[in-house]
């Protein structure tokens, strides 16, 4: 593939329409990283990113809440091809992580190909002409290729509670942190005990007047073992690359360690969860506490989360854990099930995302105009997490089963940009590519088939990893290195490929 500019292919009512060989949806790890493999490895450079926020980072720009920070260790959560040599802590913090993603842009000169401040409305494949109609708030565009990459942590959830939008106060999403409202002295909720609050509860304690955690499920917790990275360590990256390769790979295989007892033998998880109630028992002294924090479901069936700072800031003077359910939010405040009316001036949501139920599928139409999202009905479907039958053309990293419960998922990621340059690569261009139907259900039955006796299933808990008919559809139930190995070669055989016709394109003016 050559380097092509932008063209033009129509002019309706005096907008025109612009031409890319590829639009890619999204500058977070997946989008950057499509967009530099396609120019290193194909030398394509006909590229467009659409992003609707106004700089790079994706989940690292938007999920800037106060104590926000990875829970990968920074080694392995980055691209292999663009190591970082300086990173300061073992778990990097979001400030460093959103830094590390606009070096990436900046190192590989992606910003003349990024429309930031742009959202996709639609995506609809042309039948006759055989590409994609991409509709943007900004303007038209159509596209040989799309790849998807809008992130599974993009869309946030808001809780269906009765009376959410009576309260009087402010509302903020962890996912969309307004940093203009001073909780200084307020009295603050925060609805949820997952991963984003673990990290907020602890950040803001010290400076609100009251804090009131609501808890329906309370998570498996584990020592953190974060720790400042030396000036020392960060000289010998620099100088010597290959030296950040040993921490990278440990971490890797250390972490792989977690899959026999996750997918094969959920009793091995034991082990962990004698060392997880150990740490409980270290931080916290009274009983009643420890009985509200003790979970009652298999450690893995949700994601387990690092902390040493979650139980002590519950202790604190001035925050309260509440255990009973929320019944309804008044224009006052959070009323519990026990008649008690809780007055706050701000509540905050750490309650997730729309994983399975995916908002962008709803405005993808594919060929005869079938639409993603009725399809999907709330339970994602894809052969290998990255194609999809009746959608040609469409790449979709992050994917259903590609998500991961104990690993990096930019190693996921970077396992896909290798199917999808490979099958560019292969198909060479002018030719649709669609994964047949068969090929594709045959695939999620087998994915299916090993779900029942991993630790997601008879765990006992009720996960964001459940779709809304029962199934797993979010995590990939198996070594990591396995999917990798599944994913190093496009088959060719799994698809329908047809030759188009491409239509005929005027190049666009220069100043454009």
């Amino acid at each position: 593939m050559t380097e092509a500019p932008v063209q033009i292919t129509s002019s309706r009512n005096g907008t025109e329409t612009r031409h890319v060989r590829v639009a890619i949806l999204g500058a977070g790890f997946g989008g950057l990283g499509a967009a530099i493999r396609l120019e290193r490895d194909l030398g394509e450079r006909d590229v467009v990113i659409f992003e609707r926020h106004s700089e790079v980072g994706g989940t690292w720009w938007a999920n800037s809440y106060p104590g926000a920070q990875c829970d990968i260790p920074s080694h392995l959560y980055s691209l292999s091809f663009a190591p970082n040599p300086n990173w300061t802590r073992t778990f990097p913090l979001q400030p460093e992580l959103a830094e590390y993603m606009r070096d990436i842009a900046h190192r590989f000169g992606l910003h003349d190909r990024i429309r930031f401040n742009t959202t996709v409305e639609e995506l609809r494949w042309d039948d006759e002409r055989s590409i994609w109609h991409v509709k943007t708030d900004r303007g038209d565009w159509t596209a040989d290729m799309v790849i998807a990459a809008p992130g599974p942590l993009s869309e946030p959830r808001w809780p269906e509670i009765p009376g959410l939008d009576k309260f009087k106060g402010r509302l903020i999403h962890t996912a969309e942190w307004d940093h203009s409202v001073d909780l200084r002295g307020k009295r603050v909720a925060v609805i949820g005990t997952g991963a984003s609050a673990i990290q907020v509860v602890p950040a803001i304690a010290p400076t609100v007047a009251k804090l009131s955690v609501f808890q329906r499920t309370p998570p498996w917790i584990v020592p953190h073992t974060d720790r400042p990275i030396t000036a020392l360590e960060r000289f010998l990256y620099r100088r010597f690359p290959i030296l950040q390769r040993i921490p990278r790979a440990w971490v890797y295989i250390t972490r792989e360690l977690l899959v026999p007892g996750l997918v094969y033998r959920p009793n091995m998880l034991r082990v962990l969860e004698r060392i997880s109630k150990r740490h409980m028992e270290r931080q916290i002294r009274d009983p009643e506490l420890r009985r509200k924090v003790t979970p009652n479901y298999r450690l893995g069936c949700k994601r387990i989360l690092p902390t040493n700072k979650w139980y002590p800031a519950l202790q604190r003077d001035n925050v309260e854990l509440v255990t009973d359910s929320i019944t309804e939010i008044r224009p006052e405040g959070v009323v519990t099930a026990d008649g008690r009316v809780h007055e706050l001036d701000v509540i905050v949501a750490a309650t997730g995302f729309h994983v399975t139920d995916i908002p962008l599928a709803h405005h993808i139409y594919g060929r005869g105009g079938r639409n993603l999202g009725r399809e999907w009905e709330g339970s994602p479907q894809a052969y290998r997490g990255t194609t999809i039958a009746g959608y040609p053309n469409l790449f979709w990293l992050v994917g259903p089963n590609t998500g991961l419960g104990h690993n990096s998922i930019v190693f996921m990621i970077e396992a896909q940009l290798n199917y999808i340059i490979d099958a560019l690569r292969r198909i060479g261009r002018n030719r649709t590519i669609e994964v047949r139907e068969d090929v594709q259900r045959r695939f999620n039955e087998r994915i299916q088939a090993k779900m029942p006796k991993t630790v997601w299933t008879t765990g006992g808990c009720a996960s964001w990893y459940i779709d809304a008919k029962g199934r797993n559809t979010t995590i990939w139930p198996g070594f990591t290195f396995s999917y990798w190995r599944l994913m190093r070669r496009f088959d060719p055989e799994s698809y329908t490929i047809a030759p188009v016709r491409p239509p005929a394109r005027v190049a666009e003016p220069a100043a454009a």
